[in-house]
């Protein structure tokens, strides 16, 4: 199974985030509260695309 840290750094490598990768971002953290280190994954992520680091694709 994909953990949250290995599908983070393949969108980082890639540098876009797919509807395919941000659906199963959500499946992965809608089922239990947020811990500290995910939270600060999705920030990444956000800060990355609010900064333009990242393009968001279909």
């Amino acid at each position: 199974m994909t953990t949250p840290e290995q599908v983070i750094e393949e969108i980082f490598a890639k540098r876009r985030l797919t509807r395919r990768d941000q659906q199963m971002i959500m499946a992965m953290f809608s089922k239990r509260a947020l811990s500290a280190k995910e939270a600060d994954l999705i920030n990444r992520i956000y800060e990355a695309l609010s900064q333009g680091r990242l393009r968001v694709v279909d």
